[in-house]
C-alpha cells in the first residue's frame, strides 16, 4: 500500500506543486481545499491520477475524527489566507483560518495518529529583521496576516510537543513560480508584474527598486518540505529561501519593460535574506533553481496570468490606503 499524504491548500500555488512532488514520489495524495483562493485548474494535469483525491470542504468544517485522516503518513499544511492589506482591513477571518484552522487540523492529526506534520509558516513573523535572518531572530509581526501565521505555527508546534507528534514548521521567504495567485487582491510583486507585462503596461516599482527579496523557486520549496517531512527531526523551525537576495530592479530587467515608481510603503523591509544554514545542515536541502532560470520558466507560462487584474498606480494607491493609514 502506498503511503498517504494530506496537502491542505493543495489546489493553491505552493500546495499544487507539493501535490506534484508527492505523486512523483509514488505517494497517494488527499487534497483539502475549499477553493477560496485555490483553483482546481492547478490540478488539471493530475486530475485523472488514481492516487489523487480532492476534498473541497472547509478545513474548519471537517470533523476531527473524519476518515480523511485515516492511515495518513504525512500532512503538509498550506491552507490559509494570505495577503497583507485584507488582513489589516478584516483581521478576524485571518485568525479563524490561519489559527483555528490549524488547530482543527492538528486535532484531526492527533486523533488520526498522523506521525508527521509540516506547517507552512511565513518569514513575515520576523518583521523588519536584521539580515541574514536566522530562525532565532526576535519575532515582530507587523500586521494581522503575519501574526496569524505565527500563531498558527505556535499552535502546530505546541500540539507536536504536548501530544508527542512529529511536527515541524518551515518559514518561507519570497516564493515565486508558476501558478501563483491571480485573484483580485493586490499582493505579491511577481503576479502584478506579469499581468503588467502581458498588457504592455509599465511595471509599478515600489520605492527606488533597490530593495531586495530572497526569491526562492516553488519546486525547490516543496522539495524542502519533503526533506523535512521524511526526516526524523521533530519540533523544529526552518527558514527556506534562496539565501541570495535579488533586487526588484533586477527582476524588472529580467522581465523586460518600462517602469513607473510608486511610494515606498511603511512596514516593508528593505531586504529579506534567509539564513538557510540550518535546513542545509539538518536535512541536506539547498536550492537548485537560479533566479534567472525561475523567471524564464514563469515567462514561458505567462498566459496563466491573463485573467489577473491589471494594477495601475491609481488602483494600487486606493488598494493600499489602509496599509499606509495603519502602519505609518
Amino acid at each position: 500500500m502506498n503511503r498517504i499524504a494530506i496537502v491542505t491548500g493543495g489546489a493553491g500555488f505552493i500546495g499544487s506543486h507539493m501535490v506534484d512532488n508527492l505523486l512523483a514520489k509514488g505517494l497517494s495524495v488527499r487534497v483539502i481545499d475549499n477553493l477560496s483562493t485555490g483553483r482546481l485548474g492547478n490540478l488539471d494535469h493530475v486530475k485523472n491520477n488514481s492516487e489523487l483525491v480532492v476534498d473541497t470542504r472547509d478545513l474548519n468544517d471537517i470533523p476531527e475524527s473524519d476518515l480523511i485522516y485515516r492511515d495518513v503518513s504525512f500532512i503538509f499544511h498550506f491552507a490559509g489566507l494570505g495577503d497583507i492589506v485584507p488582513s489589516i482591513e478584516t483581521p478576524y477571518p485571518y485568525m479563524k483560518s490561519n489559527v483555528m484552522g490549524t488547530v482543527k487540523l492538528m486535532e484531526g492529526a492527533r486523533i488520526g495518529k498522523v506521525p508527521r506534520v509540516v506547517y507552512a509558516a511565513s518569514s513575515s513573523c520576523y518583521g523588519l529583521a536584521d539580515t541574514p535572518t536566522s530562525e532565532n531572530h526576535p519575532l515582530n509581526p507587523e500586521y494581522p496576516y503575519a501574526l496569524s501565521k505565527l500563531q498558527g505555527e505556535m499552535a502546530a508546534l505546541h500540539w507536536g510537543k504536548l501530544y508527542n507528534m512529529g511536527v515541524n514548521s518551515i518559514r518561507m521567504f519570497n516564493v515565486y513560480g508558476t501558478r501563483s495567485k491571480t485573484n483580485g487582491v493586490y499582493g505579491a510583486v511577481m503576479g502584478v508584474f506579469l499581468k503588467q507585462k502581458l498588457e504592455g503596461a509599465p511595471f509599478t516599482v515600489v520605492g527606488d527598486g533597490n530593495q531586495t527579496r530572497d526569491f526562492v523557486y516553488v519546486t525547490d520549496v516543496v522539495e524542502g518540505f519533503w526533506k523535512v517531512a521524511s526526516s526524523s527531526v521533530s519540533g523544529e523551525v526552518f527558514n527556506i529561501g534562496a539565501g541570495k537576495p535579488r533586487s526588484i530592479n533586477e527582476l524588472v530587467k529580467l522581465l523586460g519593460g518600462q517602469v513607473i515608481f510608486i511610494p515606498k510603503r511603511p512596514g516593508e523591509p528593505d531586504e529579506t535574506f534567509a539564513n538557510i544554514s540550518k535546513i542545509k545542515s539538518v536535512v541536506g536541502w539547498e536550492p537548485s533553481i537560479s533566479f534567472e532560470e525561475g523567471v524564464r520558466e514563469i515567462l514561458k507560462n505567462i498566459d496563466y496570468w491573463r485573467e489577473a487584474p491589471l494594477w495601475t498606480p491609481e488602483s494600487i494607491e486606493k488598494a493600499t490606503s489602509s496599509w499606509f493609514n495603519s502602519l505609518s
